[in-house]
């Protein structure tokens, strides 16, 4: 186990809805799955957001299912493209600058990773690690994803800032003791300010380093 610096900071991101501009290509075959074998969970699209596919296979009733919504998520992914939101890179390079180390923490795959990066290699430098699906057994919002994305980057959680559009993102992050910033990509401001986080944000170009720092004072 690494040393943690106790008077260091961190950064740990989600990554649909606050790197990447996917929750509505998400929520169209979620929402066609739905249709397909119906959960009779309102708003299903939405609801699982922030989960991995494992639990949101648990909706899904019947096993013998399992496999055709499985395929059919990977083939549409196969397609789909995978946009960074304006000034992430900017705010990532800053950080990387200022030597605050950062980590993903995605309910993705490593199949979902490995498209993501396929578009966007130069995305994985910015990151000293990445937490996936393979490597959490419990879904978001269990805080085990970002405590050890923490711990990876050597820093406690409470003092590492957590960026999530998610609600089950949110609660996951308070939950791990950290700082949460929400952004309100997926969710209007309103249901973002309900889960009360530190900051809220439109998106990662209304903050810096320094207005990050700024939530530890």
């Amino acid at each position: 186990m690494s040393r943690l610096d106790d008077t260091a900071y961190g950064a740990l991101f989600d990554l649909d809805g606050v790197i990447i501009d996917s929750e509505t290509s998400y929520a169209k075959i979620w929402t066609e799955v739905e249709r397909l074998y119906p959960t009779g969970i309102p708003d299903f699209a939405y609801y699982i957001k922030g989960t991995t596919l494992p639990e949101i296979m648990k909706h899904f009733k019947d096993p013998s299912t399992h496999e055709d919504i499985i395929r059919r998520l990977f083939a549409y992914q196969e397609t789909m493209e995978f946009p960074i939101y304006p000034g992430v890179e900017d705010f990532l390079a800053e950080l990387n600058r200022r030597g605050i180390p950062t980590a993903i923490v995605t309910s993705s795959d490593k199949h979902k990773m490995n498209l993501l990066f396929r578009q966007h290699p130069e995305l994985r430098d910015y990151f000293t690690t990445i937490i996936d699906a393979s490597q959490v057994t419990r879904s978001k919002p269990d805080p085990q994803g970002y405590l050890l994305a923490a711990q990876a980057i050597g820093r406690r959680p409470e003092r590492c800032v957590v960026f999530e559009d998610s609600i089950q993102g949110m609660r996951a992050g308070k939950a791990s003791g950290a700082k949460t910033v929400g952004v309100a990509t997926t969710y209007p401001l309103d249901k973002v300010r309900a889960e009360h986080p530190d900051k809220v944000v439109a998106g990662l170009w209304e903050i810096t380093a320094d207005s990050m720092l700024a939530l530890f004072d």
